[in-house]
């Protein structure tokens, strides 16, 4: 007698292995942002403050810091030549609030200048900027009370712009004590706030040189 095989029997329910893991299962997830804290949030709001500098004086301070302090490693030969540059930028900053800027109506050409008590004094050549014609009477760019304020205060912005730099604290403050530090953290922020204050309560509408000409501008 011979044994006969029986006929395996399939089931009909669904297989029960396991689906293969997804690559994405096991993809890090980028940690959550951290929250920013109200001294942080302070700070970078006055650091839009450093928009009412002229351009080219912060341009010039960005890009030359780095190399004057040598990254915030100062000795004794950078030290002094970074004061010195802190000292041409604050004057460019004073120095920039006592310009504007006219514009012919003849062939649209800017002419930039110096305000003075008598009015505006042009950089070009004033005799043949009056001689084409087409400019406004430049007595009524005479100085004002207003321009001395944002002169005032452009300097005081670019300070505060300078304390909050990385490389000019760790040139003049490498190790700087608790109460220097909180003095560093602390006058920034005074700074910018009566600065902003200011601003509003001083208007002004010149567009000397450095600042961006808008349509807004008196031309």
């Amino acid at each position: 007698m011979s044994l006969r095989q029986r006929p395996s029997i399939i089931s009909d329910s669904p297989s029960t292995a396991a689906t293969p893991p997804n690559d994405d299962d096991f993809a890090d997830k980028p940690p959550p942002p951290p929250s920013q804290s109200a001294l942080s949030q302070a700070l970078e709001s006055s650091a839009h403050l450093a928009n009412l500098l002229p351009t080219g004086t912060l341009l010039a301070f960005q890009i030359l810091t780095p190399i004057f302090t040598k990254n915030g490693s100062c000795d004794s030969a950078t030290r002094p030549m970074t004061l010195a540059l802190l000292v041409i930028f604050t004057l460019s900053c004073f120095l920039a609030s006592f310009t504007d800027s006219v514009k012919s109506a003849s062939d649209g050409k800017v002419y930039y200048g110096l305000v003075t008590p008598k009015g505006l004094w042009l950089f070009d050549n004033p005799a043949a900027a009056a001689a084409a014609g087409g400019l406004p009477e430049l007595s009524k760019y005479r100085l004002s009370f207003v321009d001395v304020v944002h002169a005032v205060l452009s300097v005081l912005v670019f300070a505060a712009v300078a304390l909050r730099d990385k490389n000019i604290v760790g040139c003049f403050y490498p190790m700087p004590n608790q109460e220097a530090q909180e003095v560093l953290d602390i006058v920034p922020i005074g700074i910018g706030f009566i600065a902003s204050l200011l601003f509003v309560a001083f208007p002004t509408k010149r567009h000397g040189i450095g600042y961006p000409i808008t349509p807004n501008n008196r031309f």
